[in-house]
């Protein structure tokens, strides 16, 4: 079983990452990129076949360290 997790900014914190890769694009041509947000991709690797404490799990390391909540969304995807 796999997890997939997408961690974002939250919306109401500044991104400089994201802004100079939209500066970027714009320098190499690119029209119309009206706002860049960074984040983070994870694919974890998980033993067992239940989904449901799969997500628990996940849901949990998000919380202890994968995300910082405070400033932070994390999104899980369980792929069997």
């Amino acid at each position: 079983m796999k997890a997939r997790v997408h961690v974002t900014l939250k919306a109401a914190v500044l991104d400089p990452q994201g802004k100079a890769v939209q500066h970027a694009l714009e320098a190499l041509g690119f029209q119309g990129v009206m706002g860049v947000r960074q984040g983070k991709y994870l694919e974890i690797e998980l033993d067992g076949g239940d989904s449901a404490k799969a997500r628990a799990d996940v849901e949990a390391m998000c919380k202890a360290l994968l995300a910082n909540t405070v400033i932070e969304n994390y999104a899980i995807e369980i792929v069997e």
